[in-house]
């Protein structure tokens, strides 16, 4: 059975009134993928922080490595590489010594063979003349990934790491990522983007600080309690206006001339149809299909809100 290398147990954080982690809870496991998906504002960022030691939490525990951490010791601090939303790249600097400064930061003893391969590696090798600041959006997350590997970490925490970066770009680091996998590394990545989610060993689902589900990608989509139907009309945006009256719907979400219908399980699709009847929309198609992560999610959180609202009422 593989053992976790990191393991958060029940963590809390607040920053004044404001509770950023509330009991807290993942494992990541030796040489896995972990996605944790969320809205902005869900804890995100703060957990990363708390994971590499650069938060405190007020309560609960982390271990790293099968021990119980008491303070984050520069030891194992070297065993972690974290990288956060907007790295701080020199750009002024280039690409080669950019690595080369983080390496000698790090400490890193005879680095010029590594920084060579790290440029390989990411493709870098043409632009190591290059000054950063030259660089795409893409290519500097991709010096930013380089950096944090200059230590040779055994742990990658990376704080979305794709947002605002071209879908070419997207497919070229999440190619860097799985060989970094495939190399043994075990990654912790933050992400807004359920499409991203899904290529990952398992996915972790945050909300307003706690771990509403955490499973692999298919065995959360079968957790799905409730049926979808994709919808096809030439009027989509008055017939989603219409279908707000019936309050049996679960979700309705529009995606341009479609509109995805989140149905209790034992809603029929005769009842469905004699709905979409009445609002007078003619219908091209209509079609039960499988959910989404994405779909998942948004359900999942529209749950969890309306539990939480209970409770505070």
């Amino acid at each position: 059975m593989v053992e976790p290398v990191l393991r958060a147990r029940e963590l809390k954080k607040y920053f004044g009134r404001v509770e950023a982690l509330s009991s807290f809870s993942v494992d990541l496991l030796a040489g896995e993928f972990l996605c944790l998906v969320g809205p902005d504002g869900a804890g995100k960022s703060t957990a990363l922080k708390l994971l590499c030691g650069l938060e405190k939490p007020d309560s609960g525990e982390i271990e790293l490595f099968g021990q119980k951490v008491i303070r984050f010791s520069s030891d194992l601090r070297a065993r972690i590489g974290y990288l956060p939303q907007g790295f701080s790249l020199y750009e002024d600097l280039t690409v080669e010594e950019n690595l080369v400064f983080f390496a000698e930061l790090y400490g890193t003893s005879d680095y010029g063979v590594l920084i060579n391969s790290l440029l390989e590696f990411t493709r870098l090798q043409p632009f190591r003349p290059r000054l950063a600041r030259q660089l795409s959006g893409g290519m500097k997350q991709k010096l930013a990934l380089a950096c944090t590997l200059v230590h040779r970490p055994e742990i990658l925490l990376l704080d979305e790491p794709t947002t605002g970066v071209d879908p070419v770009s997207r497919r070229d680091f999440w190619q860097i990522l799985f060989r970094l996998q495939q190399q043994g590394k075990s990654i912790l990545m933050t992400t807004p983007y359920l499409d991203e989610a899904e290529r990952a060993s398992r996915v972790a689902f945050i909300l307003q600080g706690r771990v509403l589900a955490c499973d692999r990608p298919e065995k959360i989509k079968e957790g799905f309690k409730a049926r979808l139907v994709e919808v096809i009309s030439a009027n989509s945006r008055r017939l989603q206006q219409g279908l707000k009256e019936f309050s049996e719907f679960l979700d309705i979400q529009l995606f341009g001339d479609r509109l995805h219908l989140v149905l209790p399980e034992a809603y029929s699709l005769q009842n469905l149809e004699r709905q979409l009847a009445r609002v007078g929309v003619a219908i091209q198609s209509l079609t039960e299909i499988q959910p989404s992560l994405e779909n998942v999610f948004i359900l999942m959180m529209k749950e969890g809100l309306e539990a939480k609202n209970e409770t505070d009422n």
